[in-house]
């Protein structure tokens, strides 16, 4: 059966929610699940924009049918090709044989790299150009690398709607609430939003900041992202959110300590700092075992804090294995901006801390807080006063 949403008298959502997919990109895990946003503009000229993935390609395609409601489908508008956003297009191409599938190049490209309809059918659009289908005219936004180089963000500058393909978007399905005034996102949806960001988006942030420029010329009144909730309300506060993101300014001042340990012997030193540092005033210290959290959730909490602490193992001489993974992915990830501190524990030859610094100065505006504090098998009573040191210098730093 078909489920629709109307948002506003001419639109329509047409998606659908995926609560088996256990990994999204079959990288990162997704408990709450992930809508497909896909939406039906019912104009003098009917619009499609954007299909949806395989996993709900029956409902999808039932969805567009029911909002044409008889009518035929005139152009179907593909901001993005990533096949989560894409698969079902050959089915509804079949469906609507009349339908010109409007694009950027690069996506054209890509339509003939997954499909084998006929490419006369595809007209492409760039920077600028508009589409006036009635009383509607859709002008496109380039938006390269947003989070791939096809990308194109339509703008309906009638009614104010950005179509904004991947960007804004956020994990989780939707449970019959399609609007964000219509959950509490703040307190529920914002850490899936910004783990969806940071770790999809996050290594673009330079092409990001180029299409918040743009998007600043613009009279934004919704936007309606591939995943997620669609925003009509206090905008400004999540558009501020992706200029934090995507500046690698930190979003809080706040501490998070990332602990690589082996026995417990590591996790025992961070929690002492951990207990300091609470003392010293600042409130709501985070711990992560490095080990137990996925990665992806680790990368987020790096662009939420302002001041990150690595207490890690030495493991084969090297950095305890699943904490070089988690820097590996800050790097990747180009976190940058962040004030670190480091502990390092080893039995016979501690190697952790100056190899957890080198990394840390791979990446740009990265300062290392003194003391760092080597543990060698177990913490000592004796060196108590080195992490509450190291404690205090951490709570300074944040406060000042």
């Amino acid at each position: 059966m078909y489920n629709i949403k109307q948002i506003t008298d001419d639109l329509y959502w047409v998606g659908g929610n995926d609560r088996r997919l256990a990994l999204f990109e079959n990288v990162y895990p997704i408990p709450e699940g992930v809508s497909y946003n896909s939406y039906v503009l019912l104009d003098e000229k009917t619009v499609l924009l954007d299909t949806a993935d395989s996993a709900i390609m029956e409902l999808f395609t039932e969805n567009v049918k029911a909002a044409l409601n008889g009518r035929t489908l005139d152009y179907i508008i593909v901001n993005h090709m990533e096949p989560d956003h894409s698969a079902s297009l050959q089915r509804i191409a079949d469906l609507y044989p009349e339908a010109r599938i409007v694009t950027s190049a690069r996506a054209k490209t890509m339509i003939q790299q997954y499909f084998d309809f006929d490419m006369s059918r595809v007209d492409t659009v760039g920077e600028g150009d508009t589409l006036t289908t009635g009383r509607h005219t859709l002008t496109f936004v380039a938006a390269q690398m947003v989070h791939w180089p096809e990308v194109i963000f339509t703008f309906d500058t009638t009614d104010g709607t950005l179509f904004s393909a991947d960007a804004f978007g956020t994990f989780g399905a939707l449970d019959g609430n399609l609007f964000a005034d219509e959950v509490n996102f703040e307190t529920e949806w914002l850490p899936s939003a910004r783990r969806y960001y940071t770790n999809i988006v996050g290594k673009y942030g330079p092409q990001v900041q180029k299409v918040l420029a743009k998007a600043g010329g613009l009279d934004i009144r919704r936007i309606c992202p591939l995943h997620g909730p669609v925003w009509r309300e206090n905008i400004g506060w999540f558009i501020d959110k992706y200029a934090h993101w995507s500046s690698y300014e930190p979003e809080e001042k706040a501490v998070v300590i990332y602990v690589g340990s082996i026995y417990g012997h590591t996790q025992n030193a961070a929690d002492v700092v951990a207990s300091a540092i609470a003392d010293e005033g600042v409130r709501n210290v985070k711990v992560y075992d490095v080990s137990v959290t996925d990665a992806s959730y680790l990368v987020a909490e790096a662009f939420r804090a302002s001041h990150l602490i690595f207490a890690s193992a030495t493991y084969n001489n090297e950095i305890f294995t699943n904490m070089e993974h988690f820097l590996f992915e800050l790097k990747e990830h180009a976190l940058r901006s962040r004030t670190a501190a480091v502990i390092e524990n080893g039995t016979w030859a501690p190697q952790a801390g100056k190899k957890i610094t080198a990394m840390l100065e791979e990446m740009k505006d990265m300062t290392v807080l003194e003391p760092q504090v080597t543990i060698r098998s177990a913490a000592k009573e004796s060196q108590r006063a080195d992490l509450v040191a190291l404690a205090k210098a951490v709570a300074a730093s944040v406060k000042g």
